[in-house]
């Protein structure tokens, strides 16, 4: 019991800027399995997500409400996915080997193309979520974000790790996922949208935008390993940026075919 409650608090403070830490003074080897339970910190800001659109909208405009709802998230996790995303940006498209692209990735600074790569996932989070029904979509945004951090995180089970943990940016490199650990993450990152279908709040045949952030990674995860051999924190976060893009893409292409 005492190992589920650590392995619970360093999941999600780990992936969120909650202050769970002071909770309990949580081992450090906990934090190196917190990957299988990313969809898990995914409900709560995927969930608080949706909550802040859902009571924004009932006073303010949608638009308004849909970049409330980003901002939220982007604090709730201190814009840990959209920083890797970013580095991801900069170093796919500036380097040219392995060993720039890694050095790239791993400089703190912001560069044009990462610049470019946020900008555009940003108007197009908001465009799409914009095409969504607004009573609908709360419902998206939790089970988007778990869904996509599921997908995700099972980059650990298919690439290793492409720097040595002296080189990991936080000194942490994630411990391979087991197979009770795989089970339970696609339980947390399937079960949002299993209730929605469930209760018909979404249609049988949204099940096909799924796809979508499947394709999404496998084509990310060869074009890792063909250039940096594996994978890197930053490329855990721009799998969920991208992944989730796919996803609203694939919702509104549905909903545009209705």
């Amino acid at each position: 019991m005492k190992s589920t409650l650590f392995r619970i608090l360093a999941a999600l403070s780990f992936f969120t800027r909650l202050p769970f830490w002071r909770l309990a003074d949580v081992p450090r080897s906990y934090y190196e399995r917190v990957v299988p339970l990313w969809p898990l910190a995914g409900w709560l800001t995927g969930g608080v997500m949706g909550l802040t659109f859902w009571l924004s909208a009932m006073v303010l405009p949608a638009d308004v409400s849909v970049v409330l709802a980003l901002v939220v998230r982007v604090m709730l996790t201190g814009a840990l996915h959209e920083d890797g995303f970013a580095d991801f940006c900069d170093g796919m498209g500036g380097g040219t080997d392995r060993k720039r692209t890694l050095e790239i990735m791993k400089d703190s600074h912001i560069g044009t193309y990462g610049v470019l790569g946020l900008v555009l996932y940003f108007l197009l989070m908001f465009c799409l979520m914009r095409n969504v029904p607004v009573g609908v979509l709360p419902w998206v945004m939790l089970c988007g974000d778990a869904f996509c951090k599921w997908v995700s995180a099972n980059v650990i089970r298919v690439l290793p790790y492409a720097r040595t943990e002296a080189e990991a940016k936080n000194r942490l490199v994630y411990s391979r996922t087991e197979a009770v650990e795989s089970v339970v993450s696609l339980l947390l990152g399937g079960l949002p949208v299993a209730v929605m279908v469930a209760t018909a709040i979404f249609p049988l045949k949204w099940l096909f935008v799924l796809i979508l952030p499947l394709l999404a990674f496998v084509v990310m995860t060869m074009m890792m390993r063909r250039r940096l051999g594996g994978y890197t924190g930053d490329c855990c976060g721009a799998l969920f940026v991208v992944c989730e893009l796919m996803f609203y893409i694939g919702v509104v292409a549905l909903i545009a075919c209705h």
